[in-house]
């Protein structure tokens, strides 16, 4: 991988026993500058939208199947 790439993670939270928050908060802040999450939920997270933003970061959300939603999370 060139020096140039972004970092692209993926955090697959619907196997966690319990709340995610605190796991995706770790990837959050272990994410590059350039890099891109790929968190996987059973739901939409919609209560995560706002602490992302305050965060400063974006994010754009897929649902690809009855259970499964992708948010893609980026620094603004």
């Amino acid at each position: 991988m060139s020096q140039d790439a972004p970092t692209h993670r993926r955090l697959d939270v619907r196997d966690i026993d319990g709340e995610p928050f605190d796991e995706i908060m770790a990837a959050l802040d272990d994410l590059p500058e350039d890099g891109r999450l790929r968190l996987i939920n059973s739901f939409e997270p919609e209560p995560l939208y706002g602490v992302l933003t305050g965060r400063g970061f974006t994010h754009e959300t897929e649902q690809v199947g009855p259970e499964e939603f992708h948010v893609d999370i980026e620094h603004a």
